[in-house]
């Protein structure tokens, strides 16, 4: 595990940060085994050929949590945030391999909310089997953090994320307005049982799958801020 200094130098230029070992075999295996003894039924799972997710992942699977909020990621979460974040947003993501899924280049702009208020700053919104997301102002977005958990080793072969580092810095930055000229692309190659942290504004993409390899991802967004009443975060 590298230096929390180091991990917290690279979050602030770069918008991201890997570290190594979080997870032992052991522990994976045990999240995994949880994972597949899930009833898949309910709405808030998704299944396609290329793709399988479980959104609202920790209340779907309340028994998992213990397993995920393991000593080390608990730790690594204190000395480089602070104990007052939570958890706003859970997703566990299943690429397949030989999977066409594509995603382009964008940044998390929306968050997950308990209803939709008209709220000033807030905005557009979007729903989906009563499941509602916003767009809220930048200064919200700048101090969340997302943590990664990945199951499978993850290359540019199996859909590895692609970033741009410190397109975090630059605020509401659009796909279609990167400049190439100054930019540059790095793949985010994260082993099993290790995590990546990165900044919502962080723009990011991932290509298809080609080679065999799974890509099974735990995706949980925290934040350490209370919105404007009614307002509240869907799985606070």
């Amino acid at each position: 595990m590298i230096p929390a200094e180091q991990c917290i130098t690279e979050i602030q230029s770069n918008g991201f940060t890997i570290i190594d070992n979080v997870y032992s075999a052991a522990e994976i295996n045990a999240l995994i085994s949880v994972i597949d003894q899930l009833d898949t039924t309910g709405s808030s799972f998704r299944k396609t050929k290329d793709l399988f997710a479980i959104r609202r992942f920790l209340n779907e699977a309340p028994a998992i949590r213990p397993l995920v909020f393991n000593a080390g990621l608990k730790r690594l979460i204190n000395h480089l945030f602070g104990n007052d974040y939570f958890v706003v947003k859970s997703i566990y993501f299943d690429k397949p391999a030989s999977s066409n899924w594509f995603v382009a280049y964008h940044q998390h702009l929306m968050i997950a909310v308990n209803a939709q208020q008209d709220m000033p700053g807030f905005g557009p919104w979007s729903a989906r089997q009563d499941q509602y997301a916003v767009q809220p102002p930048v200064s919200i977005l700048e101090k969340n953090f997302t943590v990664r958990i990945h199951l499978d080793d993850t290359d540019a072969a199996n859909g590895a994320l692609r970033v741009i580092p410190g397109s975090h810095l630059k605020g509401i930055y659009r796909a279609e307005h990167i400049d190439w000229s100054i930019e540059q692309e790095t793949v985010c190659t994260v082993a099993k049982g290790s995590v990546m942290i990165m900044k919502p504004l962080l723009l990011h993409a991932s290509g298809k799958s080609t080679g065999e390899l799974k890509r099974r991802v735990l995706h949980i967004e925290f934040s350490n801020q209370a919105l404007p009443a009614p307002l509240d975060w869907s799985e606070r």
